[in-house]
């Protein structure tokens, strides 16, 4: 059964709600062509400002080499925030009640703290405590305040798949011998994490685009190669918009990997789960199955 927060519209609500969308549609266009046109008047789209990104030294020397660091540091920051978030997450789920305040306060502290300034402390702290190369500090600070961050986000996305799964699951579990820890990993987790990977997918786009917050620490990511493109050329609005079309095609192929990825381990693990199910007697809803239930 199905419930809706407010009532269907009728012909007279929809008619309105169209005409709105037009009129937006038509203020968000008219405020594009406004901005095309003003930095067509400027001179931005003169050819001889787009010539330089047909050399091959622009996109070698530049663009390519901050395109590469962006990918590094999104790719290693995705990894650790997976598995910061799965940790934590699980802390919060702890049956130990000293375990779930601890993993909850560090949760909500970094949740609480801008990623940005959590890049410049570790930058800083990496950059004068010697613990890594001073050229690699600007990496390692990029990296850190982004696992940390979105770490901490993940963390809330598994305590509150757990939470949403129905109780009947914990149940199942407990009927057929599990303990609540073995019932949280191998039954409710699964769940957990196909469920909650809608929002995952999108934290993966906001990892790959707060890259770009590194440049104010130095570290040489796409937005910086840009920016260092158009000071060098006397560019800067066409290697911003180069730059920013590059983001949407990285963003796009990876939530579009990320979501062929979460299909198919969503078919795969709802037939794992269906197997182990019948196997163990246990319906996948959680109501036991088979000779023994009544």
């Amino acid at each position: 059964m199905s419930t809706v927060l407010f009532d269907a519209p009728g012909p007279r609500g929809r008619r309105r709600i169209a005409v709105l969308n037009v009129v937006g549609a038509l203020v968000v266009l008219a405020g594009l062509v406004w901005v095309i046109w003003a930095l067509a008047r400027k001179g931005q789209f003169a050819p001889e400002k787009w010539e330089p990104f047909l050399t091959a030294s622009v996109w070698t020397d530049y663009l390519l080499i901050g395109l590469w660091n962006t990918l590094r540091a999104a790719a290693l920051s995705i990894v650790t925030s997976g598995i910061f978030g799965l940790i934590f997450g699980l802390g919060r789920l702890s049956q130990l009640r000293v375990v779930r305040a601890v993993c909850g306060v560090v949760v909500e502290f970094f949740r609480a703290v801008p990623v940005l300034i959590m890049m410049i402390f570790f930058y800083f702290l990496f950059s004068r405590s010697g613990v890594v190369a001073p050229p690699q500090a600007p990496f390692y600070g990029v990296v850190v305040g982004l696992t940390l961050y979105n770490g901490s986000v993940m963390a809330e996305l598994v305590r509150s798949g757990v939470h949403n799964l129905p109780r009947g699951q914990r149940e199942a579990g407990l009927a057929i011998g599990l303990t609540p820890g073995q019932s949280l990993r191998l039954v409710e987790l699964p769940q957990a994490l196909i469920a909650m990977l809608p929002s995952m997918i999108s934290q993966l786009v906001v990892i790959l685009k707060d890259t770009a917050l590194g440049y104010i620490i130095s570290y040489s990511e796409l937005l910086r190669s840009a920016r260092l493109v158009g000071s060098t050329f006397a560019n800067y609005v066409p290697a911003l918009i180069v730059a920013a079309v590059i983001f949407i095609v990285v963003n796009y192929t990876l939530t579009w990997v990320a979501e062929r990825v979460a299909r198919r381990l969503s078919v795969r693990t709802t037939g794992t789960a269906g197997a182990v199910a019948q196997d163990s007697g246990v319906a996948a809803v959680g109501v036991p199955t088979g000779a023994g239930a009544e």
